[in-house]
Formats: C-alpha cells, sequence, structure tokens
C-alpha cells in the first residue's frame, strides 16, 4: 500500500452511541478493504447531543470536528443530515459513502399506518415528519419520542406508543431488518413489530439522510486521498443538491425542510417541501437537471419554493 497516514495508524472519530458505531464499523470495514496493511483505530468521542438528548443543530457533529482541528482524530464520521451545511475552515467532506435507504418507516404493534384506530399514539423525534403524517392522517396523537434506537422501540413494546416512526436506514445499519423486503422486525426480547415503509410522494426524509460523511482536515492530504477511494459520485451527487436547497432556504437540521434527490446516470431529479408545522399548509416542487449541477439545481429550487412562499411558512417553525 502506498498511503499511509504520518503516524502509521488510521484514527477514526464516532459518537458513542451502538448506531453511530455501527455506521463507523462499516466504514472501518471498507477502508480495510481498500488498505488491508493499514492500522485502524476507533475513537469514541461522547458529544452534547449525546449528552442532552437534544437535536440542536451541530450537536452531534462539534467535539468530532473540534478533536480533527486539534489532532486527536484523522477521520470524523458522521450521519449526514445532522451535518450544518455551513463548511468549518480548514477541515473538508473527503468521501460520501453508497448512500443507504432514504425513506422513513413506521414500527407498530400489527396494523399498518392506513389501518390504525383513530386517537392512536404515534411516536416521532421529528418535526418534519410529524407535519407530514399530520397531512396523511390527522386523527391520529404524534407525541415527542427521544432516545436511541433500542430505547424507541422499547418504549413502543411497553406500550408508550402505538406506533413509533424511524428512518430506515439506522434500522439497516443496526441489523433490524433487511428492506424492503421485511415486514415485520423482531425485536431483542423476541417481539415481533409490524413495518410500514413510507415511500417519498407520502413523506419525503430529510436532506441528507441515509447518508454518511466522512470528513478530515484540508490539509492532510494523505488522509483525503485514502478516503476519496469510498466517495460514491451518485450519493455525493444527490446530497450535494439536497444540501444546497437547505443552505438557500436557512434550514438547519431541525427546521422541518424535506428534500430527496436522485441521480440516474446524468441527470438528477430533486424534490423538496416546506409546510407549516400542523401540516396544514405545504408547498412541494421538483427541478431536473444535470447531476454535475446538483449545488446550483439545489439553490435554483430553493428559490423558487421561496417565490411561493416559503418563508412565510419556515417563519412559523422559527
Amino acid at each position: 500500500m502506498s498511503l499511509l497516514p504520518k503516524s502509521g495508524t488510521l484514527r477514526v472519530g464516532t459518537r458513542g452511541s451502538a448506531l453511530a458505531q455501527a455506521q463507523t464499523a462499516s466504514v472501518v470495514q471498507a477502508l480495510r478493504e481498500q488498505y488491508p496493511d493499514l492500522r485502524i483505530e476507533t475513537v469514541v468521542i461522547r458529544t452534547s447531543g449525546d449528552r442532552q438528548q437534544r437535536e440542536v443543530v451541530g450537536a452531534f457533529v462539534r467535539e468530532l470536528q473540534e478533536a480533527l482541528r486539534q489532532g486527536q482524530i484523522d477521520v470524523a464520521v458522521h450521519s449526514l443530515k445532522d451535518l450544518p451545511t455551513q463548511q468549518v475552515e480548514g477541515l473538508t467532506l473527503a468521501a460520501i459513502p453508497p448512500r443507504a435507504d432514504a425513506r422513513d418507516v413506521l414500527i407498530s404493534r400489527g396494523v399498518t399506518f392506513s389501518e390504525m384506530p383513530v386517537g392512536s399514539r404515534v411516536g416521532t423525534g421529528s418535526l418534519r415528519r410529524s407535519a407530514q403524517l399530520r397531512r396523511l392522517r390527522r386523527d391520529l396523537q404524534y407525541l415527542p419520542l427521544v432516545g436511541n434506537v433500542d430505547t424507541r422501540i422499547r418504549k413502543l413494546r411497553e406500550g408508550a406508543y402505538d406506533a413509533i416512526v424511524l428512518a430506515a436506514a439506522g434500522l439497516q445499519r443496526l441489523g433490524f431488518l433487511e428492506m424492503p423486503e421485511d415486514t415485520t422486525l423482531t425485536t431483542p426480547e423476541g417481539v415481533d413489530m409490524s413495518l410500514y415503509l413510507f415511500d417519498t410522494e407520502q413523506i419525503l426524509p430529510a436532506p441528507g439522510q441515509g447518508a454518511l460523511a466522512l470528513e478530515c482536515r484540508t490539509d492532510d492530504t494523505t488522509t483525503v486521498e485514502m478516503l476519496q477511494k469510498l466517495d460514491h459520485l451518485p450519493s455525493r451527487q444527490a446530497v450535494t443538491a439536497e444540501r444546497a436547497l437547505l443552505h438557500a432556504l436557512g434550514g438547519g437540521c431541525r427546521v422541518p425542510i424535506a428534500a430527496y434527490a436522485e441521480v440516474q446516470g446524468d441527470y438528477l431529479t430533486l424534490n423538496a417541501l416546506v409546510t407549516d408545522p400542523e401540516g396544514h399548509e405545504s408547498i412541494r416542487d421538483a427541478i431536473e437537471g444535470r447531476a454535475s449541477e446538483a449545488e446550483t439545481l439545489g439553490a435554483t429550487l430553493a428559490r423558487q419554493l421561496l417565490a411561493r412562499g416559503a418563508s412565510r411558512l419556515l417563519e412559523g417553525w422559527r
């Protein structure tokens, strides 16, 4: 192998949650396949988001980025949807690996979303999800849901909710299910739960959902070159369009702007949605163009949404 970190060991930083470590393990495995002789150390860093159990902008990434800047780690593995759109000086997104399933999934105790009785309690930690769910069924109760994936599923199993909504990608990475074939989820206690996968016409995901971001120091050219072997161009183009739209709308990971881009060959299609907090009013639009112009497409679609009144709806959230 021609590329080696100066120290001889690549230090990969991750949050301490089970999902973050599973994501990082997949990155480490991909690096070892590319560089069999590379020594890799996983460094767990506890973030303010983990301590507070709150999804404020940047809460899950700041400490990882600071550890990068101080030279404590060489690579930070992020869930891309948690990453603010403003690039940190001295750091670069060296790779976006192939994106996992970006859709949302409902986990319930035996019924599909359309079959749920009036007044059923649906747990979600996402304002974006709850607003879109209300547009589909206003006769259900949408309740806050916090904690890691295991905790959320346990709360459902214990009866605190009749259903919960999570990202399919997280369930896949934790080994709970294989999508889209699975229609049931078996908990560690052996309890079967029903699954219902929302298509993107029903619920648009958060910008970057299902994607990972591998960040390193800009001047660490060796690590940048190594990570670029893991970069998946269609995934990068898709999330670039989504994040450009988010940035142009002035949103962060907590503002419920929904966006999802698909790349087919040289062309990209971007769908986006802005809604009021209760899901009474929404603006949805789409744009198509060359995937190589992903950033421009995202910014252009944002302008289209703003021209149709998106800023007024976003003020309702802020």
